[in-house]
């Protein structure tokens, strides 16, 4: 993990991240903190979430229509991205699929240290709005 000095951006990403539960695009974030920080560019807010990532603060879960989408929440999940509108959903149920990943044996591979599993379908608002 790298040592980084204290930025209000950086803490401004996080903290948006944290209290979002849509796990947005750095154009996302960029935009939402833009009134607040004027001299914000959208290149420092992909500076930053390198940077959270990297010292696995945040992590990316998905690309959606060429975006990267991030995610603050840490705790071992999955997700759902809706193919109509994009939506990504946390989804819950992890332990039976740690388990898979804890019994999986691959020719060449030693440890596995982490695994993402993400769902393509329908959300229901959208199944429901057609």
């Amino acid at each position: 993990m790298r040592t980084q000095n204290y930025s209000r951006k950086r803490q401004a990403i996080y903290e948006l991240l944290l209290s979002t539960k849509e796990h947005p695009s750095a154009e996302w974030i960029y935009n939402s903190l833009k009134s607040e920080y004027p001299d914000l560019s959208l290149g420092t807010v992909y500076r930053n979430l390198k940077l959270l990532e990297e010292n696995g603060t945040v992590k990316s879960v998905a690309v959606v229509d060429g975006r990267e989408r991030y995610d603050a929440l840490m705790s071992p999940h999955s997700h759902f991205v809706c193919s109509k509108c994009g939506r990504v959903i946390d989804v819950f149920f992890q332990n039976e699929i740690s388990n898979i990943a804890d019994n999986l044996r691959i020719d060449g591979v030693k440890e596995i240290n982490s695994f993402s599993l993400i769902y393509y379908g329908i959300c229901d608002k959208c199944f429901f709005n057609t």
